[in-house]
């Protein structure tokens, strides 16, 4: 039994537990040669850990450390060449806007017509991002927390799940073909290495202080990136650290279901996954329409449209080897769309009744 006086142990158990099962996860779906396989296999385990019934947890804080490893290696992407081209992105990235209101708008009508839910929670749940932020806010205003949370959850297990299978036995491209070159613990030079490290804990910080959606990951992108454009190194946290980084990741996407019965819960579970599939559908339909209109390759455009989370898609764009900056720009901007303008959105339609 938890006692206030055992609670650290209890968590820290936990913690090691749904690591180890997330590790096993990792793998077997290594072993199976299945695409992206220490995040997926570890999401895969200890979500079915967690529902049924096995108490695991993982510190926030442990997550958010991997996050801004994350951050780090995103901004190592962007170079003088990218930078010369995101003129070239703002087709896309107004596009972006059209697809979270359509998608938004598409979820909302599901909700309300095949579920029932009332306004505040459908609205809420069919927000394309911002899972604790739409899960907070909705209920302010008297939504169903656990439901809006676990929509989110759900659809951001079967983007995750599905992209990159996708990518592997449709789009023909292969994490293991095309994943970068192996970096070594030891490759990294101490400057570098300090240089790396500074962006981490500095960016978070930072980004954190000012209140920026995302913190975690975009401080520490936005100084890595000042500090590989400034030339001050050219290196890249260690290949270790990826893997290490999508077993954590992984494992804490499966952490969210801990407390959901897949009986009690699988009829909401069930509405998560179609309103997932429709936003793919979406983000289909827009990928090869903006392929034709801008050029850009399909496989950037697909994954930066995917309503999957922001290091989780990232964490895709690197083990595949796609425009990594180019991605993580487009989820950062869905992010704060949805963040700073879907309750503004929803006051606005509710004042018109």
């Amino acid at each position: 039994m938890d006692t206030p006086a055992n609670a650290p142990l209890q968590l820290a158990l936990r913690g090691a537990l749904a690591l180890a099962i997330g590790t096993a996860g990792g793998a077997v779906f290594a072993w199976l040669r299945l695409p992206l396989p220490w995040m997926l296999g570890a999401m895969t385990a200890v979500t079915i850990a967690a529902m049924s019934g096995v108490r695991v947890s993982l510190p926030a804080a442990l997550r958010s450390g991997c996050v801004t490893i994350l951050g780090v290696m995103l901004g190592a992407s962007f170079t003088p060449a990218i930078i010369a081209r995101m003129t070239d992105w703002s087709v896309t990235i107004a596009a972006l806007l059209v697809w979270c209101l359509l998608s938004g708008a598409a979820g909302w009508l599901y909700f309300r017509i095949r579920t029932g839910y009332d306004p505040v929670t459908a609205y809420f749940a069919a927000s394309p991002g911002g899972l604790n932020e739409m899960t907070l806010v909705g209920s302010q205003l008297g939504g169903d927390d656990r439901t809006i949370s676990l929509i989110h959850a759900t659809r951001v297990f079967i983007t995750v799940f599905s992209i990159p299978f996708w990518f592997r036995f449709e789009g023909g491209l292969d994490a293991a073909a095309t994943q970068r070159a192996y970096v070594g613990l030891l490759a990294v030079d101490p400057v570098d290495a300090a240089l790396l490290i500074g962006c981490a804990v500095l960016g978070g910080f930072g980004a954190a202080r000012l209140r920026v959606p995302a913190a975690t990951v975009v401080g520490p992108m936005l100084l890595s990136a000042v500090v590989h454009l400034a030339g001050l190194t050219e290196s890249a946290p260690p290949t270790l650290l990826v893997f290490a980084a999508q077993v954590v990741i992984g494992t804490a996407l499966g952490c969210r279901f801990q407390g959901f019965a897949l009986g009690a819960a699988g009829r909401t579970i069930g509405h998560g996954c179609a309103v997932g599939m429709l936003m793919i559908a979406l983000t289909v339909v827009f990928s090869f329409a903006l392929e034709r209109l801008t050029g850009l390759p399909l496989a950037a455009i697909l994954l930066a449209f995917a309503p999957g989370g922001l290091a989780e898609m990232s964490l895709v764009a690197l083990a595949l080897a796609v425009d990594a900056a180019f991605v993580a720009t487009h989820h950062i901007v869905r992010i704060m769309l949805v963040v700073l303008f879907a309750p503004v959105l929803f006051r606005w339609l509710g004042r018109r009744g």
